[in-house]
């Protein structure tokens, strides 16, 4: 696949996805733990700190998007949201991947978490996996489980009482799956 993919978002932004540069690890770091701190779609209660970020975000592959070029004022390209592909078991099962998923709150709804979705399905079947397995999407999380029926992804099963979300609420899990080729 030839990086950067490029596209024009809802609000008539130019975007790029591309692997995540060593220089945007700290931008990605904050914005997730931004979203964990939220307590609505990720399993963590803290924070990452820089060495558990790179142990969970960073074990294979990492994208992000980012605003495309440079404006007049040359303010650098900024990091819109970003996703993790990786094998969600290991060797025999390695074929099967997982990702993850965040887009900066001020900006949901825009088409960049869609941007993503259908990028990560083409890049995980370049890559060589043959299916992609959410393991915890939260039953609350309902722009999430819109988007990948609407990319496929059907529900496989559901884990009773998985979350306990930041206010408490407890919630099930579902476990999503769409097979690729």
């Amino acid at each position: 696949m030839n990086f950067p993919l490029l596209k024009v978002i809802k609000n008539n932004i130019i975007v790029e996805l591309d692997y995540m540069h060593p220089q945007e690890q700290e931008v990605v770091r904050a914005l997730l733990n931004v979203v964990i701190v939220e307590g609505k779609t990720y399993p963590q209660k803290q924070s990452l700190s820089p060495a558990e970020f790179s142990s969970y975000w960073l074990s294979k592959d990492a994208f992000v998007v980012r605003t495309s070029g440079q404006d007049a004022k040359h303010k650098p390209k900024e990091i819109l949201g970003a996703f993790y592909l990786k094998p969600n078991f290991p060797g025999r099962c390695c074929h099967i991947c997982n990702a993850g998923f965040i887009v900066q709150p001020g900006l949901r709804g825009q088409g960049i978490g869609r941007f993503m979705g259908e990028a990560m399905l083409l890049i995980a079947a370049n890559l060589g996996y043959e299916a992609v397995m959410f393991n915890l999407v939260f039953e609350t999380n309902i722009p999430s489980i819109t988007l990948w029926q609407s990319l496929g992804f059907e529900i496989i099963g559901r884990i009773p009482g998985a979350a306990k979300l930041g206010d408490e609420q407890v919630v099930d899990a579902l476990m999503m799956y769409h097979a690729l080729g």
